[in-house]
C-alpha cells in the first residue's frame, strides 16, 4: 500500500503528531510519496524525520499512478486543491483536518495512524461525491480545470451595485434574478456558501443541485433544487460592464454578457471514510447541532 502525501501547513499543525506519523511509516515500511512543495515546507520543521536523499516526491497527477490513496493534510480548503491537483486520477482522497471546520477533512491529526491502520486492513468506505463542470463562451474560464466539488457563484464584482442573472435550465428559462449573485450547489456544497445565504442542506447521494439566490432584491425569490443531470445556464447584466464568477475558492472576473453554463462532470471525486465515521454524525459536529452554551 503506498501512499501519496498532499497538504499545506497551517495554524493548527501539530509537528510531534507528524513527526511519529512519519517515522510510524518508516517503522511498518510503508511506501509513501509528498508533494515537492508541502516537502519543503515539512523540512524546515522536522528535518530529521525527512531525508531528502530517502523520500520520494511527486510534481504531477500523473506521478500518482503507482499510489493507492492520497492522504491530504490540512482544512477543507486544502482538501479542495487536492480535488483539483488529482484531477480524473481517481485517487480515493482521505482528508486529515490540520484546519478548523474538518468537513470534507473528516479524520482529525490524532487518529492519522488508525486511520492508516484501518486502511491496511480495508476498513473503510469510499463516497463518491459529484462535481460541477463549467463551460463559458467565450472560452477559457478557469482554464484546463474548470471544476468544482462545492459550488459556482456568480457574484457583484462591485460593492455599491446589483446585477441580474438571466437563468436557464435545459434551454428553458427559469427566472431573472435580482441582488448580489447566484449560487449553484452540488451537495457537498450545500454546507458551504450556500447555507449560509438559506440554501438547503442535501446528502451526498441525492444526486441533486441546488440554485440558490445571494441576497435577492425581491422576498419571493427563494432557493430551488434541480436534478443533477440538468445544464443550468447564465446571462449576466451588470451596471459596471462585469463580474465575479467564483469556482469552489478560484475567482475571475468576467465582462457582463458573457455565456456560462454548469453541469454534472463526467467524473466523481472519491473521499476516503472509517467504518466508525458517518455523514450524519460528521454533519451533526461541524454544524454544531446541539451545543447549547447553557449546558
Amino acid at each position: 500500500m503506498k501512499i501519496a502525501i498532499f497538504g499545506r501547513i497551517t495554524d493548527n499543525t501539530d509537528f510531534g503528531i507528524l513527526a511519529q506519523f512519519f517515522a510510524y511509516l518508516r517503522r511498518k515500511h510503508i511506501p509513501f510519496s509528498i508533494l515537492h512543495t508541502y516537502f519543503q515546507q515539512l523540512r524546515q520543521h522536522i528535518p530529521e524525520y525527512l531525508e531528502e536523499s530517502e523520500t520520494e516526491l511527486f510534481y504531477t497527477k500523473e506521478d500518482l499512478a503507482d499510489c493507492r490513496f492520497l492522504y491530504c493534510f490540512g482544512g477543507d480548503g486544502t482538501v479542495l486543491e487536492a480535488v483539483r491537483f488529482s484531477g480524473k486520477s481517481g485517487k480515493p482522497i482521505l482528508g486529515v483536518n490540520f484546519g478548523r471546520l474538518g468537513y470534507l477533512a473528516s479524520v482529525t491529526q490524532r487518529e492519522l495512524i488508525s486511520a492508516t491502520e484501518d486502511l491496511k486492513r480495508e476498513m473503510y468506505r469510499i463516497d463518491k461525491r459529484s462535481l460541477l463542470s463549467v463551460v463559458s463562451e467565450p472560452g477559457g474560464l478557469f482554464g484546463e480545470n474548470p471544476y468544482g466539488i462545492n459550488d459556482l457563484t456568480i457574484h457583484k464584482s462591485k460593492t455599491n451595485e446589483m446585477i441580474t442573472v438571466h437563468t436557464y435550465i435545459n434551454g428553458e428559462f427559469l427566472n431573472s434574478y435580482w441582488g448580489d449573485g447566484l449560487i449553484v450547489a452540488t451537495p457537498t456544497g450545500s454546507t458551504a456558501y450556500s447555507l449560509s445565504c438559506g440554501g438547503p442542506i442535501i446528502f451526498p447521494s441525492s444526486a441533486t443541485f441546488a440554485i440558490t439566490p445571494v441576497a435577492p432584491h425581491s422576498l419571493t425569490v427563494r432557493p430551488v433544487v434541480i436534478p443533477d443531470d440538468w445544464v443550468v445556464s447564465f446571462e449576466i447584466q451588470s451596471r459596471s460592464g462585469e463580474a465575479m464568477v467564483a469556482l469552489d475558492t478560484r475567482t475571475e472576473l468576467v465582462k457582463a454578457g458573457t455565456a456560462i453554463a454548469v453541469k454534472r462532470a463526467d467524473f466523481k471525486v472519491r473521499l476516503l471514510r472509517m467504518s466508525t465515521t458517518k455523514h450524519v454524525d460528521n454533519l451533526r459536529r461541524s454544524l454544531m447541532w446541539g451545543v447549547d452554551s447553557r449546558n
